[in-house]
């Protein structure tokens, strides 16, 4: 049979997409809000529950001294979404404290902050647009408001994303008020559901769906987890099994170990559907998060601290350790040993910079960043990297 030569052309192009897709591999980031340093039993806890962090854990690189690029969460996303450091970006506060001025009631004046990611800038699922991916963005996205949401900064789908920092509630339906100092109406789009759903849950429900759809093409998902952010709320029926165990020496607050124990509920189904699917030999799992945990009480943590980050200094919202020091685990076939541990410094503005160069390492013209590239530890932990000095911006207080 003769085909036209157009024909044979766009069969050949047809045929070169699907073999390159063939043998690119796909990306899970999983992005945790509030997550301690020692908010797993693999990082410590005697008593918050992991199993799934932990298997994790034992079949990926995970580094002791990770990095976010900031102590609160809008910063360190945008570091991640550029490789850019927030100082570079303008973008040193979270999103509502750029855009209301900050806090009115403070001695000194507040630092100019952007509240939106530049459309400008190239981010990292931009990136992998251009190298045929199918995107998705599916939970907490604070990157700016609607003009500036995920589908119009490379994602081809956004579950969730808004430029809220947190749920009103982790029950279904996801919205209402704040507070009574804060009345501004909140609510999380994650489609229908019904009374005694739980956001995590839904989130990784749509998650699962995306893998489940996207299998036989090259897909780079990033599920950022709204969780464990404010409110501190949880099931009933994971907050009676903390409330009957022992507290811990570090860590005592059942409410927040229920979150805790939802988290890795969810992370496990996300990676037993990877499994199942026999994608995990050809995806990369990226597990982190994006400051350190909240180490103060508050209203919407029951008046107790949600979690301690001893040995670490602190917490969310300061440059001591346990305010930037976090949770850092790398599943990458093929590169990192199972069960490995690096003890070099890395940082949030590391991650599209090492992507890029692992999973296209012939792409040209990529922005300047400010991290670098980390394969060298992934191949080695005990690798060398080309800098001697990590550095922070945090004109607020």
């Amino acid at each position: 049979m003769n085909f036209p030569r157009n024909t044979l052309v766009l069969l050949w192009a047809l045929c070169s997409l699907a073999q390159s897709q063939a043998q690119q591999m796909n990306v899970v980031f999983i992005l945790v809000d509030d997550w301690g340093w020692t908010d797993a039993g693999v990082q410590g806890s005697d008593y918050f529950e992991t199993p799934n962090i932990d298997r994790f854990a034992s079949q990926s690189l995970r580094f002791t001294q990770a990095y976010s690029a900031s102590p609160v969460c809008s910063p360190t996303r945008a570091a991640i979404m550029t490789g850019k450091s927030p100082a570079r970006l303008d973008m040193t506060i979270w999103h509502e404290g750029a855009r209301d001025g900050g806090p009115k009631e403070r001695k000194l004046l507040n630092a100019h902050a952007n509240p939106d990611l530049a459309r400008a800038e190239f981010t990292l699922a931009e990136f992998f647009k251009q190298k045929h991916y199918d995107t998705a963005h599916i939970g907490k996205w604070h990157l700016g408001r609607s003009a500036f949401y995920p589908e119009t900064q490379g994602y081809d789908i956004n579950i969730g994303g808004t430029y809220w920092g947190a749920p009103s509630t982790f029950h279904f339906p996801y919205r209402g008020t704040w507070s009574k100092w804060d009345p501004e109406y909140r609510y999380v789009p994650v489609g229908m559901g019904k009374p005694g759903d739980y956001l995590t849950d839904k989130l990784t429900d749509h998650a699962i769906d995306f893998i489940e759809q996207h299998k036989n093409s090259a897909f780079f998902l990033s599920l950022w987890f709204h969780t464990v952010h404010t409110p501190i709320e949880a099931k009933a029926e994971d907050i009676a099994r903390f409330e009957a165990k022992q507290p811990g020496s570090r860590h005592q607050h059942p409410v927040y170990a229920a979150m805790v124990a939802s988290l890795d509920a969810n992370i496990g189904r996300v990676l037993e559907k990877l499994h199942a699917l026999n994608l995990s030999r050809n995806t990369v799992v990226v597990l982190t998060s994006d400051n350190g945990g909240v180490d103060f009480p508050s209203g919407k943590s029951g008046n107790q601290a949600p979690t301690s980050n001893a040995p670490l200094r602190s917490g969310k919202g300061t440059l001591y350790e346990g305010g930037i020091r976090v949770p850092l685990m790398i599943r990458w076939p093929g590169r990192s040993a199972p069960g490995s541990i690096c003890e070099n410094p890395v940082t949030s503005e590391d991650f599209f910079p090492t992507l890029a160069a692992g999973l296209a390492p012939d792409t040209e013209n990529l922005p300047g960043f400010d991290g670098v590239n980390i394969l060298p530890l992934l191949d080695d932990p005990k690798a060398s990297l080309s800098r001697d000095t990590l550095y922070w911006h945090y004109p607020h207080y």
